[in-house]
């Protein structure tokens, strides 16, 4: 990895890992949400999504800078699970109130522990591979802060197919000094159609908005202070109480409040109108600046499970499975059996996914598993 600046020791880590992951029931549960699930299979043994995040930051950030935003109620199987993160590195949200609101309370936090914090967002539910690739990207993403604070790092993702399940960003000019990994932004678009997203793969001048960042937790508070100072207030009063009896109290009636709305709608699309109305003009070197870094890896969003297929190995029709089970005559179908005391077999399916716990047996098409969110809606409560 990349050699680290003199500022390094300011550099901090969030993972966000407050998802339900309903696509992926009845294997995540309300008391064990899809990234805490041990179904991830490397080296011949079962980690968790979650568990992959954190392994990441290995050399990166210290250990004692890594932080989860996650829900309060998942709080001791965090605990349970990853004994390294401390009570006071896991930051419980007592009610989910979107990413900004997350993000914005692991800067109000670290501002206050660090007033020079920089600090990366990164999610809990995608595979990366391999580690070294995406270090080198996120060292670069330091930084970039670290030599101006002013800059929002995004980090965009080579596409490798037109996917229209993602938002793009469309990459400007180089950063002086950081030729051919980090751009100016141009924009962010949203989840294009088919047609588009063909153009802007043939482009070569977007990539997939991964949801990950880094910034400076001082200029994050002065941007949600700037574009969302209904959020900003009530973090404010969060970071006051931070340290003292009353941190829960002031938590639990403050967050529940605050304006429910995602990072790139409250904070990346302003933020991105306001450097293109500065672009050119002389005061320009004072403003926000977005810069993208190219990330070229292998990137899956383990959040259905037709993506979760992907993360096995497949036989030469196309089969998928672990746990007990067989498949005869089968093509592209896949099982996912937790229990080591049920056999599934299948027997002339294509294209058909079971998911077998203890207690739940999901059987779908594949090209339904975007409406298991509403099946999930259906589910008696004890099943949730």
């Amino acid at each position: 990895m990349a050699t680290k600046s003199a500022s390094s020791n300011h550099r901090y880590a969030m993972i966000m890992a407050g998802g339900a992951g309903t696509r992926l029931w009845p294997m995540s549960r309300a008391d064990r949400p899809k990234q805490l699930i041990p179904f991830i299979h490397r080296n011949g043994k079962p980690v968790s999504l979650l568990g992959l995040a954190a392994e990441r930051l290995e050399g990166l950030v210290p250990r004692e800078h890594r932080f989860i935003c996650t829900g309060e109620a998942y709080r001791e199987a965090i605990r349970a699970s990853m004994p390294e993160f401390s009570n006071d590195r896991i930051l419980g949200e007592p009610a989910g109130r979107d990413t900004v609101n997350a993000v914005g309370f692991a800067a109000a936090v670290l501002h206050k522990l660090d007033p020079r914090a920089i600090f990366a967002v990164l999610t809990a539910d995608h595979l990366i591979e391999p580690v070294e690739k995406f270090q080198k990207c996120m060292d670069t993403g330091f930084r970039l802060v670290e030599e101006d604070p002013l800059r929002l790092v995004t980090f965009s993702i080579k596409p490798t197919y037109p996917a229209t399940g993602y938002g793009y960003v469309e990459r400007g000019t180089p950063v002086p000094g950081f030729a051919n990994t980090a751009f100016r932004v141009e924009r962010f678009v949203e989840k294009p159609n088919l047609q588009r997203a063909q153009a802007y793969l043939e482009s070569g001048a977007f990539g997939w908005n991964s949801g990950m960042f880094v910034w400076s937790a001082d200029t994050f508070l002065n941007c949600l202070r700037r574009y969302k100072p209904e959020s900003h207030g009530g973090l404010m009063k969060i970071a006051d109480a931070w340290g003292t009896p009353r941190q829960q109290e002031v938590l639990r009636e403050v967050y529940p409040t605050l304006p429910k709305i995602s990072v790139d709608y409250a904070i990346m699309e302003p933020a991105s109108r306001e450097q293109s109305r500065t672009a050119g003009t002389t005061n320009a070197s004072g403003s926000i600046k977005i810069v993208t870094v190219i990330m070229d890896l292998k990137w899956l969003d383990v959040g259905s499970w037709p993506s979760y297929a992907e993360t096995l190995e497949a036989d030469a029709d196309g089969n998928r499975s672990t746990g007990p089970g067989l498949f005869a005559k089968c093509r592209n179908s896949m099982v996912a059996n937790e229990s080591k005391h049920h056999f599934v077999a299948m027997l002339g399916c294509e294209n058909l996914i079971v998911v077998h716990t203890d207690d739940a047996t999901l059987v779908m098409p594949r090209d339904k598993a975007e409406e298991l969110k509403t099946l999930f809606g259906e589910l008696p409560e004890s099943l949730k």
